[in-house]
């Protein structure tokens, strides 16, 4: 029998620099590793936040713009304080009711994937 460990979402990307400005500088994430094939071809990283781990390509075969990922999380209502105290000029996410119960934080990056946190409890 397989044993799962993780799940490790893929993320296209077609910005270095809006990558890293918007997962590590206004989510939080930070950068485990980069990889590229040559100094010129597209960047491989993985990104993580506490136990979130998150791979971000900007490889053309490796993921398709407009994916979605939800993560469940503890702490949600702290942890969208600090991201709103930043004031990024590019999104304001809200936190509201989830459909499956509990409290989401839904953010957009700048490639057309769709983050959602989720915390499960009360509204």
């Amino acid at each position: 029998m397989v044993e799962h460990l993780a799940t490790i979402p893929i993320l296209r990307s077609f910005d270095e620099s809006k990558a890293k400005e918007f997962y590590c500088g206004f989510l939080g994430f930070s950068v485990d590793w980069e990889h590229r094939f040559e100094p010129s071809l597209p960047l491989f990283m993985q990104l993580s936040l506490g136990e979130i781990v998150i791979w971000v390509s900007e490889h053309h075969g490796d993921a398709t713009p407009g994916s979605h990922v939800c993560f469940k999380v503890r702490g949600l209502r702290v942890w969208h304080a600090g991201i709103l105290a930043q004031a990024y000029a590019n999104a304001r996410p809200g936190i509201g009711p989830h459909v499956g119960g509990g409290i989401c934080v839904a953010i957009p990056d700048p490639f057309g994937n769709q983050l959602e946190f989720i915390e499960d409890g009360p509204q």
